[in-house]
């Protein structure tokens, strides 16, 4: 076990040398360019040789009515983490609607599978930790990009970790069927994980033009500025000066669709 430890430990110092090497740079307001640059480059080419065409396989061979249950239900999971932000936010009139939410599909949705919520007019909201202390006042800090999970910021990691700790997911694989093996759950739950991301990308295969044509440019510096523009949004509700929105977003929440598979 110690020596496990330690082997975990010389890991995360080598990669946070490696971080600290890559880190170097003459722009103050962007301090890990070096490091997101490269990061970004191993990001597009897992998604150009790997996740793309897996995305269009799975809208291949899922009917339309299929994907959209699938959707559905990791929306519907997704609910208990925004109920819980929408609390933590003050927000409690958005409490009840999104805890409505999650008991109504829950139960008259299958499962989730339905999206029975919206037929009434409980619409879906977007809140996550990230955006929670954002409202707190916790600063982003410099722009980073992830390995797989693509932009995000050092307080956009702490939310990763917050959602993480809310999503019923993450408990599959600890104990939480007592007659089931840990093996067998850690693999649902990782199963889990894989196909809501699989699942996040093949409805964005439609919009990812979008996003091509207007970074033709310099892709970098439109995907950074349209993570901050967009995690700004969603943090101030939507109310800001007129000028500091982006024109791809999405009127309803804020998002950008073509940028969703590396949400963070």
């Amino acid at each position: 076990m110690r020596k496990k430890k330690q082997v975990v430990q010389a890991v995360g110092l080598a990669f946070f040398s490696l971080l600290a090497g890559c880190a170097t740079t003459n722009n103050a307001s962007d301090p890990l360019e070096g490091w997101n640059k490269g990061v970004q480059s191993f990001n597009d080419d897992f998604d150009q040789y790997a996740m793309k065409p897996v995305a269009k396989g799975y809208n291949w061979i899922l009917p339309q009515f299929v994907d959209e249950g699938v959707s559905n239900f990791f929306s519907n999971l997704n609910d208990i983490s925004v109920t819980i932000n929408d609390l933590l936010q003050f927000k409690l009139a958005q409490t009840g609607m999104d805890g409505s939410r999650f008991l109504l599909n829950s139960t008259a949705g299958l499962g989730g599978l339905i999206d029975v919520a919206s037929m009434i007019d409980l619409p879906k909201h977007h809140e996550d930790f990230d955006q929670t202390l954002g409202v707190w006042g916790v600063p982003a800090g410099p722009y980073l990009v992830l390995p797989l999970l693509g932009p995000s910021s050092p307080r956009g990691v702490s939310g990763l970790v917050g959602d993480a700790a809310l999503n019923p997911a993450t408990y599959v694989g600890f104990g939480a069927f007592p007659g089931m093996s840990n093996g067998v759950e850690a693999a649902i739950s990782s199963g889990m994980y894989v196909v809501n991301a699989i699942d996040k990308r093949a409805d964005n295969l439609a919009t990812e033009k979008v996003v091509s044509e207007a970074a033709s440019v310099d892709r970098y510096e439109f995907i950074k500025n349209a993570y901050f523009q967009r995690r700004n949004f969603l943090v101030n509700d939507g109310n800001l000066p007129e000028g500091d929105g982006d024109p791809l977003d999405n009127p309803e929440d804020g998002s950008l669709a073509p940028l969703d598979p590396h949400p963070r």
